[in-house]
């Protein structure tokens, strides 16, 4: 019985030992979840030789990071400034990389490696940006500096990740047609610095990219430049450079369609001023086609009466000169959706006061039937409204009436009640809006005293977005009003207008234009409901 009993006692030990072995076994090789995302980019933990090495004669540089790391776009993000003759070569493993640098050289000269944004962690892909390594042939380093600040022309907020690029006077015909070997890109408050710079001429740029091979691209890069060569024989720090979309040198569609309701899109890269358009074959449809431009003068819609074309050419001009031909295809199985629509000027379901009902068909109206048109104010039919063409608007109509206060109104405009063009008809479309509350809405009062009466300035409202909500030109003091302003944040932004051409101009880098200057006033132009509001803006010279 003892001896039954010791076996079975030391069974359940051993049953007991397997358990908990196998429990906390299971437990140790459990992942743990959660924790905070890694957003920390790799860390230098060792470089040899130094950084800032001088007398430099290695042939390999090794830099050990504190995790696993990878290159990305090498050829693009690496560069050695002056260049080398024969490349860098570069290999990263694991926690490491090694530069293996060419025999080639040059005595007492300083070399500086920039890695761009090449070196990311495998994990997260976290960025190690502007990382630079620094060493000389010779006894001493270059040791000057050039810092300063990229914003937005128009905005005048700072630019991230804009790409600052220095070009000695000797090579600044390559800017455009070759990677700079200078360069650093912008923190978020648009600061850069460039640092172990040698006593040189130097011409200064800063471009916001979208392919990322740090070369200007005119038709989709925005691009910053400082007119004058910098001589730099001691630290330079107070470099400003403002970004802005350069004008296309030559007129080009880049874009050209037929859309699903048979009407033609076209898109320009320029604003033309006063513009022309004209089928040209088959000429005979040219007569009857209707036209929208967009308020810019870059893109256009044409509706054609006649789509029994195979293929029809359309001849752009601006202000008298042909400035391209295009040509469009369609097979004549093509068919075509069309049924129209209206978009409206309310805002959340609200009619500004003071402001008619604005319609906006998505085609060319040919006839409207009124009778099958009903405007209903608190459920009762009315007749006192009416219905006009928007004599600016190829696609807008108009509806007056003496709106009221606190009705609720629905416009039913019955199916087929509008024909368009093709003989398109619409389904039943119904608008159901109120009169917003004008005590919603608050006086702008801006007392304007311009430094120069023999210049021109534009004096524009925007809200908080940078968005366009007023613009006037003045020459001389005045007093602007905007009654019936929605309550919010606007500010006042002045251009100075040097051509008094009356809008805002870009710059140009083949003529040394910098964009026309922008200047905020610094008060905030914060509007209650049911309040005026009155500000002086003293323009600065």
């Amino acid at each position: 019985m003892a001896k039954n009993k010791e076996s079975k006692n030391l069974g359940y030990f051993l049953t007991c030992t397997v358990l908990t072995m196998f429990i906390f076994g299971c437990a140790s090789m459990k992942t743990p979840e959660g924790g905070p995302k890694d957003t920390t980019p790799p860390k230098v933990l060792k470089m040899e030789p130094k950084n800032l090495t001088t007398n430099f004669s290695a042939k390999k540089i090794v830099i050990d990071f504190d995790e696993y790391i990878k290159l990305q776009n090498e050829s693009k993000e690496f560069s050695v400034s002056p260049e080398l003759e024969v490349p860098a070569q570069l290999k990263a493993k694991l926690k490491r990389l090694e530069i293996s640098l060419p025999d080639s050289l040059e005595k007492n000269t300083t070399y500086t490696l920039n890695f761009g944004k090449a070196i990311v962690d495998i994990n997260e892909g976290n960025v190690l940006k502007n990382f630079t390594y620094v060493f000389s042939t010779g006894p001493t380093l270059d040791s000057l500096s050039i810092s300063g600040n990229v914003r937005n022309a128009i905005t005048l907020d700072p630019v991230l990740d804009a790409t600052v690029l220095v070009f000695p006077l000797e090579r600044d015909s390559l800017f455009g047609k070759k990677k700079a070997s200078i360069f650093t890109s912008t923190d978020s408050s648009g600061n850069f610095k460039l640092n172990n710079l040698k006593k040189d001429k130097y011409k200064i740029y800063a471009i916001k990219e979208t392919n990322g091979d740090r070369i200007y691209q005119q038709e989709s890069d925005l691009l910053a430049f400082v007119k004058e060569p910098i001589s730099l024989n001691k630290d330079v720090d107070s470099i400003k450079m403002l970004l802005f979309k350069e004008k296309a040198k030559n007129f080009r569609v880049i874009d050209r369609k037929i859309n699903s309701d048979g009407s033609i899109s076209l898109s320009f890269n320029q604003q033309l001023r006063k513009p022309e358009i004209t089928v040209t074959e088959p000429s005979n449809i040219d007569a009857g086609k209707k036209l929208q431009l967009t308020k810019n003068n870059d893109s256009a819609k044409i509706w054609l009466g006649d789509l029994s074309f195979d293929s029809v050419k359309i001849a752009i001009k601006d202000q008298g000169k042909l400035l391209e031909t295009v040509r469009l295809t369609r097979s004549k199985r093509d068919s075509y959706t069309r049924n129209i629509a209206a978009t409206d000027n309310l805002q959340g379901g609200k009619l500004k006061p003071s402001t008619p009902l604005k319609l906006t068909f998505n085609l060319p109206i040919e006839k409207i039937d009124i009778n099958k048109i009903m405007l209903l104010e608190d459920s009762i039919p009315r007749n006192g409204f009416m219905l006009k063409k928007d004599t600016a608007d190829l696609l807008g109509y108009i509806i007056d009436y003496p709106w009221k206060k606190q009705e609720k109104y629905i416009l039913d405009i019955k199916a087929d009640a509008i024909t368009g063009i093709f003989n398109s008809k619409n389904k039943e479309i119904i608008k159901t809006f109120s009169l917003a509350d004008p005590s919603d809405y608050s006086t702008l009062s801006l007392t304007i005293k311009v430094p120069d009466t023999g210049k021109n300035y534009i004096v524009e409202v925007v809200d908080e977005k940078k968005n366009v909500v007023y613009a006037e030109s003045v020459t001389k003091n005045k007093v602007i009003t905007l009654s019936n302003f929605r309550t919010g944040i606007y500010f006042a932004r002045i251009v100075y207008d040097t051509n008094k051409n009356g809008k805002w101009d870009t710059g140009s880098l083949e003529a040394g234009l910098q964009p026309e200057k922008i200047w905020y006033e610094p008060k905030e132009l914060s509007i209650r409901a049911n309040w005026k509001r009155e500000e002086i803006i003293t323009i600065p010279k």
